[in-house]
């Protein structure tokens, strides 16, 4: 496997972990659209904190040359060379959770404008099955002029990065593989076996490993929403709900969900691709779309809870004060996408609250731009009449949450973590 070179198109959450990885054993260049992305990846810093910065430093390379490393490019002309293409580029869903292939369409023109005889394109985005091979080889062919499995061919192989998680990392997730031929599909197994060090499943098809991977967060989703609607059934009869599941997982196969506001680019965004397909086929999917309703409808349930709370405690609601701690849509981590604290803020502000948004992970400029909300980085220095406590970042779970509340301020967990009390919690 000497004469590799792989091209990984996208240095977001997903294309950076892997290009770093690729880059500890083959020629590799890591593609973004992003100027100002690559210009920080080539001093070795990486914003997103999937890669520490020692670790990214070690594998780059100054230079686009035959050595093993990682160089990191916006010019398309860097990747004319190789010969594995790798497209790691999002799959979100429009205001009306419709999928956006946009940046797969996109990606896919650029890997058609440099595709030669023989190469192999694999693509990680999540999308619905049948998108790898009806939707992007059309592209590829129509852009390249080469005709597919003749002249270059495909492999599916599913992102499996969790964002934040330093113990999972990517190199110790089984990856699923697959390619449009057998013998491709064995090509594509070998290179990722090459590098992930729990190993690799190969699947009999294409339409195989995108099923598989947009099922695993479909079922992630259900599972949440069976214990949203828990605490929602608790929380009327004054149960703790996390005392109730601390108990149930005494039993040996009960798995342990967690109630809570679920966003992101995977959970929040995957069933909406197997939905619109079952859709497309005639077949309305029930389970799955009412699951994401109610996942969906979190943020309201909780802003209406931190009201009433307010209510019982003789506080004014309109032009009352309220902090929310964090705004990213998990703990430490400081990726924003598709957040669902920022539907708790919403709500709160709809009944005239006056809303304070701390968060010591994010980029206060990006969240200005992808929601229009100004969010500090640093402690404030005044009292509220309600703290919200939304996403449970190490900072957070032994800070005193005292010294910015009022006389009668509340409190509400919607992690359910904190220590001592709290007026309400999910």
């Amino acid at each position: 496997m000497t004469d590799i070179k792989i091209g990984v198109i996208g240095l977001g959450y997903v294309g950076l972990p892997l290009a770093r990885l690729f880059g500890t054993k083959f020629n590799t260049v890591g593609f973004d659209i992003n100027e100002a992305r690559v210009k920080e990846l080539m001093t070795g810093v990486d914003a997103t904190l999937e890669v520490e910065d020692d670790v990214l430093q070690a594998v780059l390379k100054s230079t686009n040359d035959d050595s093993n490393g990682l160089f990191c490019s916006f010019d398309s002309k860097d990747i004319e060379d190789c010969n594995y293409y790798v497209v790691t580029v999002p799959t979100p869903v429009d205001k009306n959770n419709r999928p956006v292939l946009t940046p797969l369409y996109k990606s896919s023109e650029t890997v058609g404008s440099v595709l030669k005889k023989g190469d192999i394109v694999i693509y990680e985005s999540t999308v619905y099955p049948g998108v790898t091979e009806d939707e992007c080889v059309p592209v590829l062919e129509r852009v390249s002029g080469l005709k597919f499995n003749k002249d270059f061919f495909v492999g599916y192989s599913p992102e499996r990065i969790n964002p934040g998680d330093k113990q999972h990392t990517v190199e110790k997730i089984l990856k699923v593989t697959s390619g449009s031929t057998p013998e491709i599909g064995k090509k594509v197994d070998a290179l990722y076996n090459a590098v992930i060090e729990a190993g690799t499943h190969l699947a009999p098809t294409i339409k195989v490993a995108e099923a598989a991977k947009v099922i695993e967060n479909s079922q992630r989703d259900i599972n949440i929403a069976f214990v949203n609607e828990l605490a929602k059934i608790f929380n009327l009869m004054d149960i703790n709900t996390h005392d109730v599941l601390e108990a149930a997982g005494t039993k040996w196969n009960f798995l342990p969900f967690k109630p809570g506001l679920v966003g992101g680019h995977c959970i929040g965004v995957d069933p909406y691709y197997l939905a619109q397909k079952a859709q497309e086929l005639g077949y309305h999917p029930e389970i799955i779309l009412a699951g994401r309703r109610l996942n969906d409808s979190m943020g309201s349930y909780v802003a209406s809870e931190v009201v009433k709370l307010m209510l019982s405690n003789d506080i004014k609601v309109k032009g009352a004060n309220v902090l929310v701690l964090g705004i990213t849509f998990k703990e430490n981590c400081p990726d924003v996408r598709n957040t669902k604290v920022v539907d708790v803020i919403k709500h709160l502000k709809e009944f005239g609250i006056e809303v304070t948004i701390f968060d010591p992970w994010i980029d206060a400029q990006e969240v200005a731009h992808e929601y229009g909300l100004t969010a500090l980085t640093e402690a404030p220095q005044r009292t509220f009449d309600g703290v919200v406590h939304a996403v449970a970042h190490k900072e957070f779970l032994d800070m005193d949450l005292s010294k910015f509340k009022s006389s009668n301020a509340i409190t509400y967990d919607v992690k359910g973590v904190l220590k001592g009390d709290v007026d309400g919690r999910l």
